[in-house]
């Protein structure tokens, strides 16, 4: 059994930090050592620099108030030196990305491992980042550390992450279009001439926690919308980790009028035919060791089975001629695309079971 250990979580007040919280306060390895909980002291109570000098976790999020006392649990002024005195060995970030990119080069020069929820970190290429527009003060530097980032998809970096000092976090649609096509790519089964078409659909939470007049229930509701044609964040993680080019797909995101889940809808050719025991075998191998991945042979995955579950779901169905398929994959936006996959990197860098704390 390996030691637990102390964690810090920055962002807390976010969704995904509500459900990184949850999963952490009951994680099987942290039950000696509950997270510590950082961030701006409650404004109507200046803090005063002692620990407890914010808000209890139940009036963040009254859902996390359990027979445990964990609702009482304190948010912390944030301080280096807090975490520092507090022993904090892993640091997770779910911070807005700049904030992110900012503080990670001082977290790795303290001896903090982090696990970043922002796509602050994600991307290797400078193109595919320049969707952020980050302005790094030392240039060099976070160059150094971009290079070291392990991208923290378990099911394709499952050996670097257990070894890195610094974790990047996928994001949602990025890990179901990434896990739906990377084997198939891999296998050189898809015809990338052709070219690929990636439709996915996210519930209102994908947006984040502060509103927005597209977020607004008159907007969101009974409604159905495209946006970022063309240019959404999450194209170059799709671009580096499924090991194609611009040219040879086409990802278009969606609003759902719903409060979470995602579902992606991705439209292939093959090269040569294939029948559904082939592209089976092909997923079967490639995810025979990932216990987060569920595979579906007869069915097609649907929202309603994978939210609120810490699982990508992933189905297919080919045409009569076996040279083209649809490609179904399901995950919860919260949870198997931010929260559960950074407690699932934090199992990995812990020697933990991968799956602990999360089936």
């Amino acid at each position: 059994m390996s030691q637990s250990v102390q964690t810090a979580v920055v962002g807390v007040t976010g969704y995904a930090g509500a459900e990184l919280a949850r999963l952490l306060l009951h994680h099987p390895r942290l039950k000696t050592t509950p997270p510590v909980f950082a961030g701006r002291p409650d404004p109507k109570s200046p803090g005063t620099g002692e620990p407890g000098a914010g808000l209890r976790l139940a009036e963040i999020h009254p859902q996390l108030a359990d027979s445990h006392g964990s609702g009482n649990i304190r948010m912390q002024p944030f301080s280096w030196d807090l975490l520092a005195d507090l022993d904090v060995k892993v640091l997770f970030l779910a911070t807005p990305h700049e904030q992110s990119r900012e503080w990670v080069p001082e977290a790795l020069s303290r001896g903090l491992r982090v696990i970043d929820l922002s796509g602050a970190w994600r991307l290797k290429e400078a193109a595919n980042r320049a969707v952020y527009g980050f302005n790094d003060e030392h240039p060099e530097a976070a160059d150094a550390i971009q290079s070291e980032a392990i991208y923290g998809l378990p099911e394709l970096h499952r050996a670097e992450i257990a070894g890195a000092r610094l974790v990047a976090n996928p994001g949602c649609y990025a890990t179901s279009v990434i896990l739906a096509l990377r084997p198939l790519v891999a296998a050189g089964l898809v015809d990338l001439d052709h070219g690929i078409v990636a439709d996915s659909k996210s519930g209102v939470s994908g947006a984040g926690k502060a509103p927005t007049a597209k977020t607004h229930f008159m907007y969101a509701a009974d409604n159905l919308s495209a946006y970022s044609v063309f240019s959404h964040r999450h194209t170059g993680e799709l671009l580096e980790q499924i090991g194609i080019d611009s040219s040879q797909i086409v990802f278009t995101p969606h609003l759902l009028p719903i409060p979470r889940g995602i579902l992606s809808t991705i439209y292939v050719r093959f090269g040569s035919v294939q029948t559904p025991e082939s592209i089976s075998r092909v997923y079967r191998d490639f995810y025979v060791h990932c216990p987060m991945v569920r595979l579906y042979d007869k069915t097609l995955p649907q929202i309603q089975y994978s939210v609120r579950t810490n699982y990508a779901d992933i189905g297919f169905q080919i045409d009569s001629t076996g040279r083209r398929a649809v490609i179904v994959s399901c995950l919860d936006n919260l949870l198997k695309g931010a929260s559960s996959q950074a407690v699932q990197n934090l199992n990995l860098m812990q020697g933990y079971s991968e799956a602990e704390g999360l089936e």
